[in-house]
């Protein structure tokens, strides 16, 4: 997809309201699409529509749950009331869990297949068959993350649910691209966004040091939403299957390629440490 004007466009991009969504939402905007927005956070929501109509376009916001298919169903007429089909899906919305597998609860696991992979699900069934049936092409966006192909003992469900997405959105370039729809995996490293204060923690974990240390890690790294934002159109217009974001996520990738015994003894390494630092605070 050509992406210096997207004039006359309509992108929609789950978990808008803040992070690497509300990010790309506002360069998407830059560009002249007009925005479809959702998120649980209905601040955050009317924050980002304000910002959107201050660069002048339209944005339609709605608070919805991404896990829950029937409220992805209204929301899906809703927006197919206002236009036949978007031209951008932008399946975003994402949670994690830190910890292993041994101490995450099946309600833990519920939650988060819910939003991570569901969410993901959801999004293309009710969107991508009016792009298709339109007949005039777009572009599908689903964020994994390079834990969508390298793994950690302190990642379990997070390393599921991201590996599932990547694994779905090559499937799905193979199925559209001849319907002239692009569909690219972004998958970012470690990245500033609210998503390290959020994210439940559990087993070893659970403690309010390794959130800390967690979310002022994160920050140091300085590698911001916006950053991935512009990342995200390059790898739009270069048509990438799979797209790294961010220096450590593109040496992750290239060594599990060439060189998995590497990564999976640097896998263990980290995780031991973690688990050590945790046990001494």
């Amino acid at each position: 997809m050509e992406m210096g004007s997207l004039a006359g466009r309509t992108a929609l991009v789950t978990g808008g309201a803040s992070g690497i969504g509300r990010a790309t939402a506002m360069e998407f905007a830059r560009r002249g699409a007009d925005l479809v927005i959702c998120d649980l956070d209905e601040g955050g929501l009317a924050s980002a529509a304000e910002t959107i109509r201050s660069l002048g376009r339209d944005v339609f916001t709605q608070r919805v749950d991404v896990a829950d298919p029937a409220e992805m169903e209204r929301f899906a007429a809703t927006v197919h009331g206002r236009v036949e089909a978007v031209d951008i899906l932008m399946n975003n919305a994402g949670v994690a869990i830190g910890g292993p597998f041994g101490a995450t609860s099946l309600q833990d696991w519920d939650w988060i297949l819910g939003i991570n992979l569901k969410g993901v699900i959801h999004g293309c069934h009710y969107f991508v068959p009016k792009m298709v049936q339109r007949g005039r092409g777009g572009h599908v966006v689903n964020v994994s993350s390079a834990a969508g192909y390298s793994a950690s003992s302190l990642l379990a469900a997070y390393n599921a649910t991201k590996f599932a997405v990547l694994g779905l959105t090559e499937a799905l370039w193979d199925e559209l691209s001849p319907e002239g729809i692009s569909v690219t995996a972004i998958c970012p490293g470690i990245i500033d966004t609210p998503i390290t204060r959020n994210a439940r923690l559990v087993g070893e974990m659970d403690k309010p040091e390794a959130r800390e240390e967690m979310v002022t890690g994160y920050r140091r790294r300085g590698y911001t939403p916006e950053r991935v934002a512009a990342n995200i159109i390059r790898a739009m217009q270069r048509d990438r299957v799979v797209a790294p974001i961010s220096p450590e996520a593109w040496a992750m990738y290239y060594t599990k390629r060439w060189a998995p015994w590497a990564m999976r003894w640097l896998s263990r390494r980290m995780s031991r440490a973690r688990i050590g630092a945790s046990e001494k605070s």
